[in-house]
């Protein structure tokens, strides 16, 4: 009972956990965005046109340098997050701290620090520096601690997909409605009223989303609470940016997605960045950037429903290759559209509209060379490989802000510029940035993902597959297990007994995985058959692999193919290196999402280190029916003499 409170959240936690997220990403989407607009078109107006084109084109660059800089911290500050032990845990003071401060430092850069550029340039660019490092820092260490604080809420999966799902859809609420307000909110805030507003709109715009930042992480703060478990027993320090690049080297599959991906990250970054300057200075019609952002949250909804339909009739480089196609087709017609404000948005949506799919994509590959490295590399790096995209999607944002800066320049788009005051070379630069250099990005991610990236849905069925066969044999050689003693194996699953060799699959029936039984399940829970430790758990969530306290590895296998159901119809209440009792729930799975899809749904259980005992009894005939915890089968370790002999094989049941 104790466990499944901790396993249960409150909605009043889940809703301040959502708000979280919708001050997060309200705040980064300031931050990203808007800041960059801030400096280029209203923070220097020393007189001189070339005066304040050289401290944009400065203050840029050192943001580019500060965040690509902060890539190398990100590292140790997971680190330091993970070492953090107080009496409100690990991730709470965090992001209260990294909340609090970052949210107060940016509304300062939001000013022009009292004018101090007019008196002293030099140290304004020092004070910026420092105030910029200071807060990208801190709310790095709010942004790390936020995310990495939902398996601390719960330990149960259903819980955290749903409090993932309300904080999914506080994120996007929070960064879309910043894009949606903030010119009607920044002119209308003005002292004066002009096309892209003036200091004071900024500055009370920037207020508003820091103090909804602010007191967002305070919720999260005092309205949520994080469960000690094993789970969350820090195993190893972060391997950091030197880890990564090991990663990638020797993990082919993830190094090609990831040089695709960024190609297509600073592509997007930078189109993306520019279209509030082309609402504003090429239309004249800031405020209707409202209207295209407004029209981009839905889309981003539509195309993310629309994903599992395509992914299913699409190989994974034919979609990827449509997306980009129509993202293409997208830049042609904004290249073309002028100031028709129809034509643009359509331009717009149809550049936006395929990007949720295409990081969904990139998701699902990425998180399938986990076990393509593991095959290869024979160790598994999930949370390395998984950091890799949000590194990327980071330098992609450093790029574009260091780039928008100097496009801002080349354009004339900065301090006292209007619609009218840009000229055709001006325009004809702005438009060369925009669409052609991300058209080029574009096309190179193609090239590379067509050419290099391998791993489709099949491919990764069969890596599994090999996984399966080879994970129990590479764990005793690499972690010699201890078996003095005979043992009893009960079955992890109610339902109807099975000898191996009736299993519809050649590669189990045949005992080359190992020794062990099988069953027809009646439901639909997997149960930890002994103490053991989680060795692994299939990203797919149809398999576990448990190392026993009894010496025995064993491999608990739910039905025949169901690796292509890509985790649908699953969900692991355990991660690898987790401690578990016996009767601990470790998977649940949903029994007509495997009959549906055409699948056998055989729960096969194997001892992979058959080799270590001589006798294999079955202690129940084939064909009754047990339930979860009896026990079924009966293991006689070897002696040193039968050690140096082989192994037994299941006898059945008289």
């Amino acid at each position: 009972m104790k466990d499944k409170n901790r396993r249960k959240m409150s909605l009043g936690a889940r809703l301040a956990y959502s708000f979280g997220a919708f001050g997060n990403d309200s705040f980064y989407g300031l931050l990203s965005g808007y800041l960059i607009m801030f400096i280029t078109s209203h923070l220097f107006n020393t007189g001189s046109a070339s005066d304040n084109a050289k401290m944009i084109s400065t203050v840029t660059i050192i943001i580019m340098v500060l965040r690509i800089v902060e890539l190398l911290i990100d590292p140790f500050i997971g680190n330091a997050i993970d070492r953090t032990k107080t009496r409100w845990g690990h991730f709470r003071p965090w992001i209260v701290i990294g909340g609090s401060i970052s949210a107060v430092i940016l509304l300062m850069l939001f000013t022009n620090l009292g004018g101090l550029y007019q008196k002293n340039a030099l140290l304004y660019l020092i004070v910026f520096a420092v105030l910029y490092i200071t807060m990208d820092i801190f709310y790095s260490f709010k942004d790390v601690g936020f995310w990495s604080m939902l398996p601390s809420l719960t330990t149960d999966s259903r819980e955290r997909e749903k409090t993932a799902t309300y904080a999914r859809v506080g994120s996007t609420i929070g960064g879309g409605l910043v894009g949606i307000l903030v010119m009607p909110a920044v002119i209308f805030f003005s002292a004066k009223a002009t096309s892209t507003g003036d200091n004071r709109g900024w500055f009370i715009f920037a207020a508003i989303i820091c103090s909804i930042a602010f007191v967002s992480a305070w919720c999260v703060g005092l309205f949520t609470r994080e469960v000690n478990s094993d789970i969350r027993k820090n195993k190893k320090d972060t391997k950091g940016i030197v880890g990564i690049f090991k990663a990638l080297s020797g993990n082919d599959q993830l190094m090609w997605v990831a040089a695709a991906y960024l190609f297509y990250g600073v592509a997007i970054n930078i189109t993306g960045s520019l279209e509030v300057y082309y609402f504003t200075y090429i239309m004249g019609m800031p405020t209707a950037f409202s209207i295209f952002s407004t029209i981009n949250i839905f889309l981003g909804i539509f195309a993310t429903s629309l994903f599992p339909i395509l992914s299913k009739k699409l190989s994974r480089k034919a979609l990827f290759t449509g997306c980009i196609v129509v993202m293409l087709l997208g830049i042609a017609l904004f290249s073309v559209a002028g100031s028709n404000l129809p034509l643009v948005l359509i331009a717009a949506s149809t550049f936006g509209f395929p990007q949720q799919m295409v990081f969904l994509i990139v998701l699902m590959v990425i998180t399938d060379s986990v076990e393509y490295g593991q095959l290869k590399l024979g160790h598994r790096d999930e949370s390395l490989a998984l950091s890799v995209r949000p590194l990327i999607d980071k330098f992609g944002g450093a790029v574009s802000n260091g780039v928008v800066g100097q496009i801002a320049i080349m354009a004339g788009m900065t301090t006292g510029a209007t619609a009218s005051s840009i000229t055709a070379a001006g325009k004809t630069n702005f438009k060369i940035m925009m669409f052609a250099v991300p058209a080029i990005m574009l096309l190179v991610s193609i090239i590379i993902f067509a050419k290099k990236v391998i791993l489709s849905e099949q491919k990764h069925a069969q890596i599994v597959a090999e996984l399966e066969k080879t994970w129990g044999k590479k764990f005793d050689k690499d972690n010699e297990t201890e078996v003095d003693s005979d043992v009893t194996i009960p079955t992890p699953i109610s339902g109807q007994l099975m000898n191996l060799s009736q299993v519809n699959d050649q590669t189990f029936s045949s005992g080359s995985v190992g020794q062990g039984f099988a069953i027809k399940p009646s439901d639909g829970k997997i149960l930890a058959p002994f103490d053991a430790t989680v060795r692994q758990v299939f990203t797919t969530r149809h398999a576990v692999g448990l190392v026993g306290d009894n010496g025995v590895v064993l491999l608990i296998h739910i039905g025949l193919g169901t690796v292509k159901l890509k985790g649908t119809g699953f969900v692991s209440y355990v991660e690898q290196g987790q401690r578990v009792k016996k009767g601990q729930e470790l998977i649940e799975f949903w029994d007509p999402t495997i009959k549906k899809a055409g699948l056998d749904d055989t729960v096969i259980v194997v001892i992979t280190n058959s080799d270590k005992f001589s006798d294999f009894d079955m202690m129940m005939k084939a064909g009754q029916n047990v339930q979860a915890e009896d026990n079924v089968l009966e293991l006689k370790a070897k002696n040193e003499e039968e050690s140096a002999i082989g192994g037994g094989q299941v006898e059945p049941a008289n």
